[in-house]
């Protein structure tokens, strides 16, 4: 049981991320975070990888190269260090469809925060209790434009519940509901011949996926919205190495969150006797302009900055005719201290049986100075997922050897 003060400091610790600097930035972040065990592993790294159902998050156009069917699942406790009772889910589907040339999706997407009790600002005596949660429903298509080229697009609603109440004088209720959508695309050429290399055919993926576009979310009133995380993600994948059993993949994602910051100025009204503090706040820009105008809100290397960057490695060992395949994963996520200061360190494993898969990955924060207490510290992710009828048209995309 946790007292209604709580629910703030838990939304401060959610992210622990460039969310919550200045005024924060964005509402609703459990959007942005990264939802399945596979990608977790690998230092939260997917945007060029893509080969699953959780692609519908990190990039859908790479769902474009599968076909077949697929349903995953996964379920993580987070910020486990506090012992809350805040935890994550996330439910993918995936469904090619030949005589539409692409495959249909569906994610749905759950943060609970927990149950809370009620109390008035001038007694500590409980007047009742709620649960707070966040949670999305993501429905979307696939296609490819040619052999290398592929397509996606979600369309997701989003619904918040912080309180079911307002708060003594307040109007309304800390409840909301918006809409969002995404655009991405995956370039996977069958064909890649690169000096010195070699050819990269059917080894080499780029991605990119501009996510969470769409209008701002109140919760009391319009003049007090808040922009929704709208991010652009871009990276690939590159499998150097691949024989009968043996593979090795490296993952390189960079992503940026393009909010409108809003300023805030702050001067002392002296007049007379009133020495009081006025603070006044520009009105934040809509999700259309930002994507433009967030590139320019700060100097260059303020922006280069404020670029997240995470990578990871991938082995798999085994070979799907046969039924069986296990893999590790290692990943390292970076976030400049003066924009979050995420910086951690990914572990994942992964086992291929017949139709079913499961996965697991677990972030460690112990190996940067500093950081051994981080809310993210030891935060496990567990996947269960069933595969079916799936041929890849890349040797890159999973499962191998079909």
């Amino acid at each position: 049981m946790k007292r209604i003060s709580m629910l703030m400091i838990v939304c401060a610790m959610f992210f622990s991320a460039n969310i919550i600097k200045a005024q924060g930035e964005a509402a609703v972040p459990f959007l942005i975070l990264a939802p399945d065990s596979r990608a977790g592993g690998l230092g939260e790294s997917g945007v060029g990888l893509a080969d699953n159902s959780a692609a519908i998050f990190w990039n859908p156009a790479g769902i474009a190269f599968l076909t077949g069917s697929e349903v995953s699942i996964t379920h993580s406790n987070w910020l486990p260090q506090f012992n809350l009772d805040i935890f994550y889910d996330y439910a993918t589907y995936r469904q090619y469809i030949e005589d539409i040339s692409g495959s249909v999706t569906a994610s749905v997407t759950y943060m609970n925060y927990g149950e809370f009790v009620r109390t008035l600002s001038n007694s500590p005596d409980p007047v009742g209790k709620f649960r707070s949660f966040d949670a999305a429903l993501t429905l979307g298509y696939s296609t490819k434009l040619s052999n290398d080229w592929g397509l996606g697009f979600n369309f997701r609603l989003i619904h918040s519940r912080l309180a079911d109440k307002p708060t003594e004088q307040e109007q309304g209720s800390g409840v909301a509901t918006s809409v969002s959508f995404d655009v991405a695309a995956m370039w996977r050429p069958q064909n890649f011949e690169l000096p010195l290399i070699g050819d990269l055919g059917n080894k080499f993926s780029f991605g990119a996926n501009l996510s969470n576009l769409g209008p701002k979310i109140y919760y009391i009133d319009q003049a007090q919205a808040d922009p929704i995380p709208t991010n652009f993600r871009f990276g690939f994948a590159v499998r150097p190495f691949e024989d009968e059993y043996n593979s090795l993949t490296w993952t390189l994602d960079f992503s940026k969150l393009l909010v409108d910051k809003g300023k805030t100025n702050i001067k002392d009204g002296i007049t007379g006797e009133d020495t009081s503090t006025v603070i006044s706040t520009t009105k934040r820009k809509d999700w259309y302009q930002a994507i433009f105008s967030a590139w320019g809100d700060q100097s260059l290397g303020e922006e280069l900055r404020d670029i997240v960057t995470s990578t990871g490695l991938e082995y798999w060992y085994g070979n799907m005719k046969e039924g069986f395949m296990f893999a590790l994963r290692a990943g390292l996520f970076y976030e400049d201290p003066a924009f979050g200061n995420r910086k951690f360190m990914t572990l994942g494993a992964g086992i291929r049986y017949d139709l079913y898969g499961f996965d697991f990955s677990y972030i460690t924060t112990d190996v940067f100075k500093g950081s051994e207490n981080h809310p993210l510290s030891n935060t496990l992710r567990f996947t269960l997922s069933m595969n079916w009828g799936t041929k890849s048209e890349s040797t890159l995309g999973f499962p191998r050897g079909i």
